[in-house]
């Protein structure tokens, strides 16, 4: 009998509670967090966060199943440690908010969130065409002028930038595209135009400052995110026009092929942050150097059961593979925007 009280005590030891807490990804933690305290002060924490923060955490909570009261209260006793360290209310606030939202989002979602908080950042009329579905936005733009259009696609984040233009013929959306291109600062006079269209006031364009839009990087970034044939019959399309842009555009995309150029340490800490699952999946349309590389940077444990996985996965559709190896791609961006990567191949720096 006491073996058996000894035992019990020890699955509900600490170390096992930080094990079981361990194999949760921020996402995960921020939605157990949230669902843990109701549903009232749930919805007025989610009215602080962005379209693409209030997706993720709702589709993670969407998707929870099988979580462990060990796992609960382990996030609950990991929220409530990061507060205990704080001396007051008001001191040191935002260092805890960059500290908390990166805790519960992680990196690569909570940086805008974070920078709009800070630096005081209000809604404008284009924030909130991010929360609309694109096929309406593409409504709403579709009879304005061009360059109107161009600036909205610019400014949208680029996975919705790229849905947009699916509902667009080819030669508007090559007009768009090059429009979009060649954009380097947009003038008062524009945004009060699309300001009109919008029925919304624009916030912090005073004076006669340009704000700064578009251009090859962020041409090349849409690109990416459309599907494998699009993307390469428009960029066949600009270089028509312009050889030269076409060249640098090409030069900025990163694909998936091109993680095997980033060397291993590169790709070691890009693997912490994408999930099993999704890795599975965007591996099933990797090349087989590509597969050894990430097999070579994991653990023999973890190589072994990602292996297994592929096996027993079966077919993909060509569309999940490539939609999965996005997510990836936006997440290596995101940390070589950080610094915590280089990535090498097209549109990668040399490293000396």
């Amino acid at each position: 009998m006491a073996d058996n009280d000894d035992k019990a005590a020890a699955d509900n030891t600490p170390a096992k509670a930080g094990g079981e807490l361990s194999v949760l990804d921020h996402k995960s933690r921020a939605a157990i967090l949230l669902m843990s305290l109701g549903e009232k002060d749930a919805a007025e924490l989610l009215k602080h966060l962005g379209p693409k923060e209030v997706q993720a955490v709702g589709a993670t909570m969407a998707a929870l199943k099988d979580v462990t009261q060990s796992q609960v209260e382990g996030v609950v006793a990991e929220f409530l440690d990061s507060l205990s360290g704080q001396t007051g209310l008001g001191l040191g606030a935002d260092e805890y908010i960059r500290n908390m939202l990166t805790a519960a989002l992680g990196t690569e979602k909570a940086g805008g969130l974070i920078d709009r908080i800070l630096l005081g950042g209000n809604t404008t009329g284009l924030d909130t065409l991010k929360w609309m579905e694109s096929r309406a936005v593409s409504d709403i733009i579709r009879h304005e002028h061009p360059q109107i259009q161009a600036i909205v696609v610019a400014y949208l984040d680029a996975d919705q930038a790229a849905e947009i233009l699916y509902n667009f013929d080819e030669k508007v959306r090559l007009d768009i595209m090059m429009r979009v291109a060649s954009l380097q600062a947009v003038q008062p006079a524009a945004l009060m135009e699309l300001n009109d269209i919008l029925e919304k006031q624009f916030s912090g364009t005073s004076g006669q400052q340009t704000t700064a839009m578009g251009g090859v990087k962020v041409t090349a970034s849409i690109i990416n995110n459309l599907d494998s044939t699009m993307s390469g019959e428009l960029l066949d399309q600009i270089k028509e026009m312009d050889e030269e842009m076409g060249v640098q555009i090409q030069d900025l995309m990163f694909v998936f092929e091109n993680l095997n150029e980033v060397d291993d340490r590169g790709i070691q800490v890009l693997l912490r942050e994408v999930s099993g699952d999704l890795l599975t999946i965007a591996l099933k349309g990797a090349d087989e150097d590509l597969k050894e590389k990430i097999f070579r940077n994991m653990s023999k444990r973890a190589a072994e059961l990602l292996r297994d996985d592929l096996e027993a996965k079966g077919p993909v559709k060509v569309s999940e593979v490539e939609v999965a190896q996005k997510e990836i791609l936006v997440i290596a961006r995101r940390m070589a925007d950080a610094g915590e990567i280089a990535l090498g191949g097209a549109g990668g720096e040399q490293m000396m």
